[in-house]
Parts: structure tokens; C-alpha cells; sequence
């Protein structure tokens, strides 16, 4: 049965927010978005038809405050909610009050997002479905000790994970026995404060590693497929900086076996929406089940760039009930690379630089596309993610979209009093030969990052 969305509230700020509202116009779709009192000059409020304040600046009295978002769709008329990515994008929770409220949750339903966000459940229905894991525990470790002897018998070194961890959060590598004890309270800590669980489980860490991922779609008439894989490998503290579709390097083989095995573990959850299943792959070869992420991931445009794709679209098409139209595979072309323009400062570690933009000059051209929120005059909160804009290139084959993503990043100027942006940065890591060869791993970024300065 469908059910019409007239019209959509957006539970997010930023870019994300941006990109949803622009397929909500090109569909005709109503819209309204929801703002902290930081972002009420921003773009998507600019763009949205209605508007509604729902908190102060901190997330928590904001965008991740429930009765607020749903007040606000219910004042403004909505008939859906789009959370976007992060926030309360994968809260089963906000899923099931939104379904209570009689609107409808574009993303995946509650009960799958509460199987797949236990981190050991979802390891748990994976092995059921097949599909590999590297060697760990599947249920949540309860004491040090039992992780400590279990480390043990797996080999170092070993990465603990928060059971309610995503995102690249919640997780520390441990290399050393004598460091376990540390890291556990410390892993433990932050997963509570970060989470509001404190639970965790431990695998064998995978270095050195490529991270691949599978975009799936999955509607409500049983039909599951994935578009293809991403490479995700260049990454920060376990944060993605450059992605690109489809991922090099791989046999047509290697790269059919993992996408089977995504859709195998989507059917095996009783998936619906648009999600992400990711994987490790080791340098001969092997793959290994990480995680789901029940939502549009931050990289979605290098798979929408090589399948002439609109997956916010899709996702709304398949909330809506109607059935998937696109070919298994979606027929790639090209390649496309995508690299996030965080307000952060390499030479500090990567340390936030929140201001006020002076100048902000975007790239465009020959098959380049920028999603972002900002302008000259734009002031960068200090309450949310540092990313200020995705640029993203497609190209017939992989060197020519090295180069447009060259001179793309080469046209940018982002500048403002104390702010710092990964533009340079990200232009010196594409120059580098691991990644023009497609040789590149998780480690790389880590290897070339400078010291914090004094």
C-alpha cells in the first residue's frame, strides 16, 4: 500500500539539510525545516517553505531533542520527517514516536535499526546469514579480564568497540597487553558519555585494511539490491576524508562477492530504506561484515555521480511504499572521488576552527558538484560537525578524476579570522603515489600526519 508525502519536514542542518530539500523541490514536495537558534540564518532555512525554531544552539536542546521535532510537525501540517544522517538519524526511538505521531520515518523501521545498532546483535545475525567477521567476541564483553584473556587468544593487536557505537566513534586499538586495562576504562567512558552505553566487545584489528562499503536500497515489497561499493580507506581517527566509487583495485570477482554479501545480510535484518553495509578487506583479498549504517551516508553523491542516482528520492519513493525501479548494480559508469572540506586545522591535529567566513569561493565546472550550506559571512557554530562543504567530481576513468578533483580543490578558497579548512591537505593526499596507484589503506593518513605543534 502507498501512502502520498506531501510534504516533509528535514530533522537536520547543514548540507545534509540542503540536499534534501533540493529533491523535495524537484519532486514537489513540501517542506519544512527545523533550526537551532545558531543556524536561523542558515541555507536550509533560506530554502525550506516553512521554518520552525526548536531550540538553542547545543544539539541536545535542539536537533536531538524529540518533542520539539515533532511539535513542529505537527504545527506545520508534515506527513513525514527526513532525518538526514547523524543526529537522531539511527534512534529506533524517534522511528517508533514518529510511526506513534502517525508520520512517516524516512529511513529504516525501528525495530531493524535497534537489531542492526547493537553492534553484537548485528555481528550475531550476520555470522547467522554467513556472512565473515574477523575473530571477537559476538556478544558484550562484561569485565576486563574476560576482554583481556579473550585479546589474548585472539592476538594483538585488538580494537575495542562500544556495542552502541557508529560513525567512528566509540572505539580505541590496543597493541600492547599492558595498555588493555586503560583502554578499556577509557573506551568504556567515553562510549557512556558519548552513547549513554557503556557496553563493549572486541575484535582482532585489521591493519593493514581497506574499508569498502555496499550502498543498498531496499523497498517494502521484498526487493533488495546494492549500487555498487565505495572506498572509504583515507581516513582520520577512524573519520573518512576522501571516498570514492567504485572502489579501485578490486576483481570483478572480489567486488560481486562482497556486494552479494551485503544484500544477503540486508534480507537477513528484514532491511527497508536506504543503508550501508561495510566491510574490511585485508591484502589478500578476505572481507570482513563491520557494520550497517541505517541511513544516507555522508559519501552517498559518488554513488548517485556514477548511477545517475537520486537516493534521497529513492528513500523517498520506498517510505512511501512504492517499489524499487533500479537495476541491481544501477549500471555504473565513471568514477567519481568525493572529499570533505572539514573547518579543521591538520597542523593541530585536526582541532576545530569555528569563526566567521570572509571569503568563500566554491569550485564548479565540467562534472563538479558541491554540496554545502555556506557563504562569505556564514559563522561556523562550534556546536556541530566541522564539515563545511563535499566537493565531488565524476570522470570517465580514475586518473581524470584525480585531476578534476585537483583543480577543483585548486579553485577553493574557504577563508575567515582563525579558520583552517583540510583543502591543502586533502590536495597533497591525492598527490600521493599510494593513492594514485590505488594502493592505499587505513593507515595511510595516519602515516603522514604532522605532530601536534606546541
Amino acid at each position: 500500500m502507498t501512502r502520498p508525502i506531501r510534504k516533509v519536514l528535514v530533522a537536520n542542518r547543514g548540507e545534509i539539510a540542503v540536499r534534501i530539500l533540493r529533491t523535495c523541490a524537484e519532486l514537489g514536495i513540501a517542506t519544512v525545516a527545523v533550526h537551532s537558534a545558531a543556524d536561523r540564518d542558515s541555507l536550509a532555512v533560506r530554502m525550506a517553505d516553512e521554518t520552525v525554531q526548536i531550540g538553542p544552539g547545543p544539539a541536545k536542546r535542539s536537533y536531538l531533542y524529540i518533542p520539539a521535532i515533532i511539535e513542529a510537525a505537527r504545527a506545520t501540517g508534515a506527513d513525514a520527517i527526513h532525518p538526514g544522517y547523524g543526529f537522531l538519524s539511527e534512534n529506533p526511538d524517534f522511528a517508533e514516536v514518529c510511526e506513534a505521531e502517525g508520520l512517516i520515518f524516512i529511513g529504516a523501521p525501528a525495530e531493524v535499526m535497534a537489531r542492526l545498532g547493537d553492534k553484537s546483535t548485528a555481528r550475531a545475525l550476520m555470522t547467522d546469514a554467513g556472512l565473515p567477521l574477523l575473530p571477537g567476541s559476538l556478544d558484550p564483553v562484561e569485565s576486563v579480564d574476560e576482554a583481556r584473556d579473550l585479546a589474548g587468544d585472539i592476538g594483538y593487536p585488538v580494537i575495542l568497540k562500544a556495542v552502541a557505537g557508529g560513525g567512528g566513534r566509540g572505539m580505541r586499538v590496543v597493541r600492547d597487553p599492558a595498555d588493555f586495562a586503560t583502554a578499556w576504562q577509557q573506551t568504556r567512558a567515553n562510549a557512556t558519555a558519548v552513547f549513554g552505553d557503556g557496553r563493549l566487545y572486541l575484535e582482532r584489528y585489521l591493519e593493514p585494511a581497506r574499508h569498502v562499503e555496499a550502498q543498498i536500497l531496499a523497498d517494502t515489497h521484498g526487493t533488495v539490491i546494492h549500487l555498487g561499493l565505495r572506498d572509504c580507506s583515507l581516513q582520520r581517527r577512524h573519520q573518512k576524508l576522501v571516498e570514492e566509487a567504485p572502489a579501485p583495485g578490486l576483481s570483478t570477482d572480489l567486488a560481486e562477492r562482497i556486494g552479494a554479501a551485503a544484500v544477503l545480510g540486508a534480507k537477513a535484518a528484514g532491511y527497508v530504506g536506504a543503508g550501508t553495509v561495510e566491510f574490511l578487506l585485508d591484502a589478500e583479498g578476505n572481507f570482513y561484515f563491520m557494520e550497517v549504517n541505517c541511513r544516507l551516508q555522508v559519501e552517498h553523491p559518488v554513488t548517485e555521480m556514477i548511477t545517475g542516482t537520486d537516493l534521497v528520492a529513492e528513500q523517498i519513493r520506498i517510505a512511501a511504499g512504492h517499489p524499487l525501479t533500479i537495476p541491481p548494480g544501477g549500471n555504473p559508469t565513471g568514477v567519481s572521488i568525493e572529499c570533505r572540506l572539514n573547518a579543521e586545522d591538520p597542523d593541530r591535529d585536526f582541532a576545530p576552527t569555528p569563526g566567521t567566513l570572509t571569503e568563500c569561493i566554491l569550485p564548479g565546472g565540467h562534472f563538479v558538484r558541491t554540496d554545502t550550506h555556506i557563504h562569505p559571512g556564514y559563522p561556523i557554530p562550534p556546536h556541530y560537525d566541522s564539515l563545511l562543504a563535499k566537493v565531488i567530481v565524476w570522470a570517465p576513468d580514475r586518473p581524470t578524476a584525480i585531476a578534476r578533483m585537483r583543480r577543483a580543490l585548486a579553485e577553493t578558497t574557504i577563508q575567515g579570522p582563525g579558520i583552517a579548512t583540510t583543502t591543502d591537505y586533502l590536495h597533497d593526499i591525492l598527490d600521493h603515489p599510494r593513492f594514485r596507484t590505488a594502493t592505499h589503506d587505513t593507515s595511510l593518513i595516519g602515516s603522514l600526519t604532522p605532530q601536534p605543534t606546541p
